[in-house]
């Protein structure tokens, strides 16, 4: 059951120490087993309506003169679909030729703004207050609890160090700081259903990350994958939900503004400070949220230290380059014992590998069709990973998504 818990903080001013009744913190998460009966998998409601769109951005010699052509396109293997939505889904190639193209010419994405978030309530208030966010199940979307693995004649070898033989490493003195905790409990999926199509990849100057939809345009992801500039400005940000071997099921959207909260992380070393503050929101350029649904946010509770009841998806570069999204359940998560459950580091011993940065750690709660959000992947090293999260995470996607619902 859940109990009220009697906190005890220093005033502002630094007065005598006050205390105040904290308001009641949600039941934990479900576990697995707990999950499967409390919230069993159903069908798309209604058929989609929805329109994908797709920006190319190019140079031209006056208005672009486009001709569009299309033709079914065989042979593709469709994953995590029954036989019925093989029927009645045909893939097609789209085809644009655009004339008075400059070629040779870049044109490249805008800049992102850059939105400082400050919160409008002290620590101890954000502490007390726990906030949360609903997620959104969109009625032409199956639910499923957990996602269609992908078959085994589609997986691909590992890209990076691990599967080097123990022997040559022993040979070299070469130590790899792999963050996988064996055995490797992550496996690939390409599963559209909700909420796994919340998940997507993100794509910056800097490289590739994962992010989540927690509104109808708002993504989630870390601060460390932005290219933060010097004039106030960030560098573009892509999102693609569902993103799989270059396939784009949903479309894809831009970033228009970046809030972030407490500080800047760059990387590639993470401190402290940094690690209680790994995380953004970024408002894109279309509800593309309408499309996926969205994850749900709530703060993070100590109370939760320990429960495997997390799960984790993100893009990793050593099972498929970071072009599939990979799946782990039953995480143990563990706030830090130093840090504020406002902004927290939390740490666990998920397998990750570069590329899952950004990716949610969530879960869900009794009597709800959508998990939520707790924490974004931050940081790993060879003996602990760390995520980042907390009550001003949460305050920061209220605040972008008041300022741009």
């Amino acid at each position: 059951m859940t109990t009220e818990h009697i906190v005890q903080y220093s005033a502002p001013d630094g007065d005598k120490k006050r205390r105040r009744r904290a308001p009641k913190r949600p039941n934990r998460p479900l576990f697995t087993e707990e999950l499967s009966e409390a919230l069993p998998n159903r069908p798309a409601q209604k058929p989609a309506d929805g329109a994908i769109e797709l920006d190319l951005m190019l140079s031209a010699d006056g208005e672009p003169d486009i001709d569009i052509s299309y033709d079914r396109s065989d042979g593709s293997f469709l994953v995590g679909r029954d036989r019925g939505e093989l029927e009645r889904s045909t893939p097609w190639k789209v085809r644009l030729a655009i004339k008075n193209v400059s070629l040779g010419v870049h044109s490249l994405p805008p800049r992102v703004e850059v939105v400082e978030f400050e919160p409008d309530r002290s620590i101890e208030e954000a502490q007390l207050d726990f906030p949360d966010l609903d997620g959104h199940l969109p009625d032409h979307l199956p639910l499923r609890t957990s996602p269609v693995r992908l078959p085994r004649q589609l997986e691909v070898p590992r890209r990076l160090g691990r599967d080097l033989l123990q022997e040559e490493r022993d040979e070299d003195r070469v130590h790899y700081a792999t963050t996988i905790f064996d055995p490797d409990n992550r496996y690939l999926f390409n599963d559209t259903s909700y909420p796994w199509c919340t998940v997507g990849r993100v794509t910056t100057p800097g490289g590739t990350a994962s992010g989540t939809m927690v509104g109808p345009r708002h993504l989630l992801t870390c601060s460390h994958a932005i290219q933060w500039n010097p004039d106030n400005t960030a560098g573009w940000v892509r999102f693609a939900p569902s993103y799989f071997d270059g396939s784009e099921p949903f479309g894809a959207a831009w970033g228009t503004r970046v809030y972030w909260q407490g500080t800047k992380v760059f990387g590639p070393t993470i401190n402290r400070n940094e690690g209680q503050h790994d995380y953004v929101c970024v408002v894109l350029d279309r509800n593309i949220g309408n499309l996926t649904g969205w994850m749900g946010s709530r703060s993070w509770s100590d109370d939760w230290d320990h429960l495997a009841v997390w799960r984790h998806i993100g893009y990793p570069g050593d099972l498929a380059g970071s072009e599939r999204p990979s799946y782990q359940r039953d995480i143990a998560l563990d706030g830090s014992f130093w840090d504020r459950d406002v902004h927290t580091r939390i740490f666990h011993q998920g397998d990750v590998w570069p590329g899952q940065s950004g990716g949610p750690f969530f879960a869900w709660w009794a009597g709800e069709d959508f998990p939520r959000v707790v924490a974004d992947q931050s940081g790993q090293n060879s003996d602990e990973n760390t995520a980042s999260g907390g009550a001003h995470m949460v305050d920061c996607i209220i605040r972008a998504r008041n300022d741009f619902p």
